[in-house]
């Protein structure tokens, strides 16, 4: 059992998403509907819905493939609960020469790496996707 629902939910996104599932549930959290969301509107899942499995609220991910080639290919967790990782905002450089994405929560929510220094934000680093 994991501990850690962003972890849990993260792998399981890249395990579907190797697997070329078309979707994939999990236990709903605000925290996870927020990163869940966030991937969606930069284009690395598809649509996101809230449904109810067992009387328990749970969010259902669509994953994205084209020719049987995964959306995702990779993703790094970078803070975990035993070490917490934190950058300013002028620490947040580009993932994969801008074609990865760096999620952050910050004091102004979830924020991508381009985000955050938009708004001159730094904060906690979840994880980055690629």
């Amino acid at each position: 059992m994991n501990m850690n629902p962003v972890a849990n939910m993260l792998n399981g996104i890249k395990n579907a998403n190797r697997a070329l599932r078309e979707s994939v549930i999990f236990p709903h959290s605000k925290l996870c509907y927020a990163i869940a969301d966030k991937l969606s509107k930069e284009g690395f899942v598809g649509a996101i819905s809230k449904k109810t499995r067992r009387g328990l609220p749970v969010i259902e991910v669509a994953l994205i493939a084209t020719d049987r080639i995964p959306k995702i290919t990779d993703l790094k967790l970078v803070s975990k609960p035993s070490r917490r990782m934190y950058s300013g905002v002028h620490e947040i450089k580009p993932i994969r020469n801008g074609k990865g994405l760096l999620v952050l929560t910050t004091p102004k929510g979830i924020l991508t790496d381009k985000e955050a220094r938009k708004e001159h934000v730094g904060g906690e680093v979840l994880f980055s996707i690629w």
